[in-house]
């Protein structure tokens, strides 16, 4: 089976930030994803609201609800009080916790799970004792001992970061180490029994690869990039062209 694929709206929200006007639609364009065959929202709030809104949560989850029965809503973000809250509150099919500081442009590192293990622990705790599903942004190159700390946090899955695979658009020798290293971490995770995510600046040329080297790839969660090809192709296109590239031969 492909990965499924999570549309990441947070750079719509952004472009309808500027200005105090409510286009683009956060759910509008979410609703075109999921029509064109995504399998889920992601969204990423930050304390700032500087894209995704809290008030875009609740949206996105009834827009699921009322029209999209069996697609999945992911919230991301660093386990605040704040954050958790808003999670339980919206009741996500998946949780993705990352060690963001709040004044990051993006997500550009995995946990510490030898460090915040035992914070991460408790917070899994209490997500899934709501019975939501919890993945942890994890390093591409974390190697067994740090996997294993992931599962003993009790996480369901890890997702990798992809960046500097994604990064590597314009050097094949270097992207295929990265890649590389990706599945050797993927492996750890496989034989720990955590399934296995991965998100940032993939792209519909390196997702073939990708989910090649990683045949049980659960689920990718892409905005960036996707957002950009929207631009030319069209939301409805765009997500159909990367489902396609999820689908390995």
């Amino acid at each position: 089976m492909s990965a499924k694929l999570s549309v990441n709206l947070n750079a719509i929200a952004m472009l309808r930030n500027r200005r105090d006007l409510p286009w683009p639609s956060v759910t509008g364009i979410g609703a075109i994803a999921l029509e064109a065959g995504a399998s889920g929202l992601t969204v990423h709030p930050r304390p700032d609201q500087r894209h995704i809104r809290f008030s875009d949560v609740p949206a996105i989850r009834a827009l699921i609800d009322d029209r999209f029965a069996g697609c999945e809503f992911n919230i991301e973000g660093y386990p605040t009080d704040d954050f958790l809250a808003l999670c339980i509150a919206n009741e996500p099919e998946q949780v993705t916790l990352v060690p963001d500081d709040p004044s990051q442009p993006t997500s550009d590192h995995g946990w510490d799970f030898l460090v915040h293990g035992a914070m991460l622990a408790d917070v899994v705790a209490r997500l899934k004792d709501r019975g939501i599903r919890v993945s942890l942004f994890c390093d591409p190159d974390a190697g067994p001992d740090m996997i294993a700390r992931a599962r003993e946090t009790g996480a369901d899955r890890i997702e990798l970061y992809t960046g500097p695979y994604g990064g590597c658009f314009d050097d094949p020798i270097e992207g295929q180490r990265q890649l590389n290293m990706l599945a050797s971490t993927a492996g750890f995770a496989r034989s720990a029994g955590l399934g296995v995510n991965a998100g940032h600046d993939l792209t519909v040329d390196n997702l073939p690869a990708l989910a090649k080297a990683i045949p049980d790839l659960k689920e990718v969660s892409i905005g960036h990039n996707l957002t950009a090809d929207a631009l030319i192709f069209g939301m409805a296109e765009t997500v159909r062209r990367f489902v396609r590239a999820l689908e390995v031969k």
